[in-house]
């Protein structure tokens, strides 16, 4: 049964990502009004917030937009960096959310941020225990997976209140100062963050029904059908 979600989750983060590409794709040849850049809006939106620490900078690659905490530096892909659709603002925008976060210590960010260590860890061991479930006992190594994989899944919770704040203040923003005007371009910037938003839930679920495949057993004393 559990091997049927993790089927499905799956299936859910392939359309989740086909979804927030074609999303971008299709709302990146729609320019803003406002003719801000991405960077320019987010140079504002850091400035409105009183946030002087943050540094902003154009990376190469594709949708590699993210927010650095550790260094408080703003990294947007160069086709948001310099692009003045509403798909670059609305992604510029999310990641100033996550600025605004960190400068007002926004409690889900600051768990986040002191997971990542462990999450990380546990990330790499995984596929080191799966490999050993070759050759070691199950009841040795799903105990292990099943704590590995519930890291995972706990990030990916804290993840989500993170993501929809960040993206509820974009569109905020944006609204509030005008650099998407009201209408098709707002309606159109929401539709990319909306789909964005769409990978972290899909993510989170996929840890979940892994967690899950590996703690039922477990839980109910025995190996589930799927591992018999």
């Amino acid at each position: 049964m559990t091997l049927l979600l993790i089927l499905g989750t799956m299936l859910l983060a392939f359309y989740a990502q086909w979804k927030v590409s074609s999303s971008y794709r299709r709302y990146s040849q729609v320019p803003a009004s406002s003719g801000y850049t991405g960077a320019e809006i987010a140079q504002r939106i850091l400035d409105l917030n009183g946030i002087r620490d943050v540094s902003i900078h154009a990376s190469p690659g594709h949708l590699v937009d993210h927010y650095d905490p550790a260094n408080r530096r703003l990294v947007l892909s160069e086709e948001n960096y310099y692009g003045q659709s509403v798909a670059a603002l609305g992604i510029s925008a999310h990641e100033c959310g996550h600025a605004i976060q960190h400068a007002k210590a926004y409690a889900p960010l600051q768990w986040r941020m002191a997971a990542v260590g462990i999450t990380t860890m546990a990330g790499n061991i995984i596929p080191i225990l799966a490999i050993g479930g070759w050759f070691l006992a199950p009841k040795i190594v799903f105990p292990m997976l099943a704590v590995a994989f519930g890291i995972v899944m706990l990030f990916q919770l804290i993840t989500l209140p993170v993501e929809f704040d960040a993206t509820a203040r974009a569109k905020q923003i944006l609204a509030g100062t005008g650099a998407v005007a009201q209408g098709a371009e707002f309606s159109a910037m929401s539709r990319v963050l909306d789909s964005a938003a769409l990978t972290y839930v899909a993510a989170f679920l996929s840890a979940l029904a892994s967690f899950l495949h590996y703690a039922l057993p477990l839980l109910l004393g025995g190996r589930s059908d799927d591992e018999r």
